[in-house]
């Protein structure tokens, strides 16, 4: 169902591609929009271990929102910043690509917690955390991809 990848002397392992998705904070999901069309943003990301998922979070309300309640299916990439080697001009970027099916977290306590874990992706102030949870949680939608298929790879732009 899903394409080998071509080029598989630049493949990642699936351990290189969960600790790339473990450390990058955002990446570009990517829906099935209005009239069909790909609506792709960037956003923030945190994968579960514990389940092997990832989570977003949002807004209530949205093209987003209306996009994943009409069509699951759905594509999101992470990148890393990539890195010179000495003596080179071209950048080599590591990247996932998931593709999977997406639905809202419904258990509000649940998608608490998970909103709470994303923070940590950012900073480990307690305190920060609670007043964002606390002002933001009842405008907040969390959703999660069950992960279908998983590729990455290391690539010099040469």
């Amino acid at each position: 169902m899903f394409r080998e990848m071509r080029r598989q002397k630049q493949a990642l392992s699936i351990e290189e591609c969960i600790e790339l998705l473990k450390s990058q904070t955002r990446g570009v999901l990517a829906v099935t929009g209005d009239d069909d069309y790909p609506y792709c943003f960037p956003i923030n990301h945190y994968y579960n271990e514990t389940d092997g998922r990832l989570y977003f979070h949002g807004g209530l309300t949205g093209h987003r929102v209306d996009a994943v309640k009409k069509h699951d299916k759905v594509c999101f990439t992470a990148y890393d910043k990539g890195f010179v080697k000495e003596g080179d001009w071209a950048l080599s970027i590591k990247s996932v690509v998931v593709f999977g099916r997406i639905k809202i977290v419904e258990d509000h306590d649940k998608a608490i917690q998970l909103c709470r874990q994303l923070c940590y992706k950012f900073t480990n102030d307690e305190s920060y955390i609670d007043k964002e949870i606390e002002k933001f949680a009842k405008a907040t939608l969390v959703m999660q991809l069950e992960i279908e298929h998983m590729t990455g790879k290391l690539v010099n732009e040469k």
